[in-house]
């Protein structure tokens, strides 16, 4: 395998059993990313890309194929395993934030590093340093109902940040955002790309994905198209 590809997908399947009726979300997809590559996975409700998603963050199992993340075949490995690969690996941004509301900004971006055995002081330490690059370094003590939308966001991009994650994986990250709000979080990926990161966004909305350099279209279980976006949409 190339050692610049950090996920490698090999005729990926999952299957959901409801009763006894097996339903197919994935049907054998092989897909490859590298790193410092911007990708969207697009695709409309059933088409799979939830599935693909949960697959590649290492929330959930394939059924049949094999997956490769950063060198490390994670396709049969235990849930704890899971857990600490997903720590290690993967930067998780949602629509929802995921923020817990009781603990301050510098306190929910430090959590991952908790888990990982980081040292109070130094954990201290990088949450301060990402939520400077995420433009919150003035709010840093704030509590999330004391932020807005568009802030919690930046929170929840600074916390997938600061384990330095091999992946960032974004899941529908401006659904819970106005237009022009969107347009700085998206402005924020783009940042976070330029400076080498591999960057994943799973959206429905055309115009998000035109921000993205590779845009991979799902439907009914299998990838309808996986093309280099020639015409991505400027943030300036």
């Amino acid at each position: 395998m190339d050692p610049n590809t950090v996920i490698q997908l090999d005729k990926v399947s999952k299957d959901y059993v409801l009763g006894k009726v097996i339903i197919p979300a994935l049907k054998g997809i092989s897909l490859a990313i590298h790193r410092n590559e911007y990708v969207a996975l697009m695709g409309p409700s059933g088409s799979g890309k939830s599935t693909l998603m949960n697959v590649v963050g290492c929330l959930d199992t394939a059924t049949a194929g094999t997956y490769v993340l950063n060198g490390q075949d994670v396709s049969h490995l235990s849930d704890d395993e899971l857990a600490e690969i997903r720590n290690r690996e993967i930067g998780f941004v949602f629509q929802t934030f995921n923020l817990l509301p009781r603990l301050s900004a510098l306190e929910n971006v430090a959590l991952p590093l908790v888990y990982s055995g980081v040292s109070k002081k130094d954990r201290i330490r990088r949450a301060e340093e990402v939520l400077d690059q995420v433009g919150l370094a003035d709010r840093m003590d704030h509590k999330p109902n004391e932020l807005s939308g568009g802030q919690r966001q930046r929170v929840a991009v600074a916390r997938a940040l600061v384990t330095n994650p091999s992946i960032i994986l974004a899941d529908e990250p401006t659904g819970n955002l106005d237009t022009k709000t969107s347009y700085e979080i998206m402005a924020l990926f783009e940042e976070i790309y330029n400076a080498g990161n591999t960057v994943i966004i799973v959206t429905h909305e055309e115009d998000i994905a035109h921000y993205t350099r590779r845009i991979v279209r799902l439907r009914d279980g299998y990838i309808e198209s996986d093309e280099v976006n020639e015409e991505v949409s400027t943030l300036s």
